[in-house]
C-alpha cells in the first residue's frame, strides 16, 4: 500500500498528528522504534503491585489551551490533580516550590507575604537581564535558597553548573509568596484515566492509520512508499550527525515496591544535595489508585550514549549552535515535517507538543487541499 504520510514516533507529536490527518482522509503509517507506543509518556501497570507506572519518569498533563484539552477529550476523561512536589535536604522536607510555607520552614517560625517579599529584596542579587540559570535565580531568591533547593539539583540533573545553562532551566520553576504549594499553575491539571498509553491507543485506532513497532526508519524508509514524511526523531540522526551530535541528558529508572500505602508524603520528592538520585516519584498519589502496596521510582541522570535514550535536549550556547545547522538543513529538506521535541532540539511540555502537531496538520491538510484544487 502507498501512504500519504509515514509518521517518524508514535508518542504525543507522532500520535496527533497521524490522527488529524488521517481524519482527513490520509492513508498514515505510523514506525517506531521501541516495541511499544506513546513514546516517552508510556505507562503500565507494574507487575509486581499492579500499580500504574510511568515508564519514563513522571508526566505531568497541563494546559491553559482550551484546543489542546478539547482535542485530547476525544479520546479520554479526565483525573483532575494538583500537583505537589516536596525537597528532601538537610534531613527534612520542604514545601517546593519556593512559598510564603517554606519560609515559613526557613525561619522556623509565622511569617507573612510581606515580610518574606522583604526578605526577598534584600536577599536577591540585582541582574536586570538574567543571561543564564544561576542568574534568575540569584535574581529572585539569593545565594542561600539557590544553593539549597536548585544548584546541586541542576547539577546532578545536566552534569553542569546553572552558570552553564539557559535561563529558562530554572526560569520554568517559580517563586512564590503565598501559600500556594501547587507545583504548576496551568488551568487544566489532570491525568488521563486508564493512562497515557490508552490515550494514545485511542488515538492511533483510526482505520487509516497503520503502525508498525520495532521498526528503525534508517533500515526501512526504502521499503515504504510515501508521499510525505512527518519525522520527530533526533534531528542530528536523520542527517547522518554531518555536523557531529547533539548533546543530551538521558536517565537511569530504578522502581521499588512496598507493602505500604504510601511511601513518601508527596507524588514527587526531590533531592537536590547529598543522593546520587535526583528525586522518588510515587505516581499513585496523582492518580488516586487505592493499594495496600506502592511503587516508587527514584531518577538518576546518567549521560546520554549507546544504549541511552535521549530524554533532555542540553539548553546551553554551543548546543544551540550546533543544532541551529541542522536546523539549516532541515528547512531545505523538502517533503518532510520535522516536529516534536528531539526533531526541534527544545524542551516541550506535552501539551505544547500537541498544540505544534495540531497545527502542522493544519498546514498540511490545507496545502494538499490546495494541490488538489490546482491539478
Amino acid at each position: 500500500m502507498k501512504y500519504d504520510f509515514l509518521v517518524v514516533g508514535a508518542g504525543f507529536s507522532g500520535a496527533t498528528i497521524a490522527e488529524r490527518l488521517a481524519s482527513g482522509g490520509k492513508r498514515v503509517l505510523v514506525m517506531d522504534r521501541r516495541r511499544h507506543i506513546a513514546g516517552n509518556s508510556h505507562d503500565a501497570y507494574d507487575p509486581t503491585s499492579d500499580i500504574l507506572t510511568h515508564t519514563y519518569g513522571p508526566h505531568y498533563f497541563r494546559t491553559n489551551s482550551e484546543r489542546v484539552r478539547s482535542y485530547l477529550s476525544r479520546f479520554t476523561k479526565w483525573h483532575p490533580v494538583e500537583y505537589q512536589i516536596l525537597s528532601f535536604t538537610d534531613g527534612r522536607y520542604w514545601q517546593f516550590p519556593i512559598n510564603l510555607n517554606t519560609f515559613e520552614q526557613f525561619l522556623g517560625r509565622a511569617s507573612s507575604s510581606e515580610e518574606m517579599s522583604a526578605w526577598l529584596e534584600e536577599k536577591r542579587i540585582p541582574i536586570a537581564e538574567p543571561a543564564n540559570s544561576e542568574e534568575v535565580i540569584l535574581s529572585q531568591v539569593g545565594w542561600e535558597l539557590y544553593e539549597k533547593f536548585f544548584k546541586g539539583y541542576t547539577l546532578k540533573q545536566w552534569k553542569r553548573y546553572p552558570q552553564d545553562l539557559d535561563a529558562s532551566v530554572c526560569g520554568r520553576i517559580p517563586i512564590r509568596t503565598n501559600r500556594d504549594n501547587r507545583y504548576l499553575s496551568e488551568k487544566f491539571q489532570e491525568l488521563p484515566i486508564g493512562g497515557y498509553t490508552r490515550l494514545v491507543d485511542s488515538m492511533l485506532a483510526h482505520p487509516n492509520i497503520q503502525v508498525l513497532l520495532n521498526a528503525d526508519f534508517r533500515e526501512l524508509r526504502e521499503q515504504v512508499e510515501y508521499g510525505h514524511l512527518i519525522y520527530t526523531g533526533m534531528i542530528d540522526e536523520y542527517f547522518g550527525y554531518c555536523f557531529g551530535k547533539l548533546p543530551y541528558r538521558s536517565l537511569r529508572f530504578e522502581r521499588e515496591t512496598h507493602s505500604v500505602e504510601y511511601y513518601q508524603p508527596a507524588m514527587q520528592v526531590n533531592y537536590p544535595n547529598e543522593q546520587d538520585f535526583t528525586r522518588i516519584v510515587e505516581i499513585k498519589h496523582a492518580t488516586g489508585q487505592r493499594s495496600p502496596l506502592t511503587t516508587i521510582v527514584k531518577e538518576y541522570p546518567e549521560d546520554f550514549g549507546e544504549g541511552k535514550e535521549p530524554y533532555y535536549p542540553i539548553p546551553a550556547p554551543e548546543s544551540k549552535r550546533l543544532y541551529d545547522q541542522y536546523e539549516g538543513l532541515a528547512q531545505r529538506e523538502s517533503g518532510v515535517t520535522f516536529l516534536g521535541r528531539l526533531a526541534t532540539y527544545r524542551y516541550y511540555n506535552m501539551d505544547q507538543v500537541v498544540a505544534a502537531a495540531l497545527l502542522a496538520s493544519d498546514r498540511l491538510l490545507e496545502e494538499g487541499g490546495r494541490m488538489k484544487l490546482e491539478s
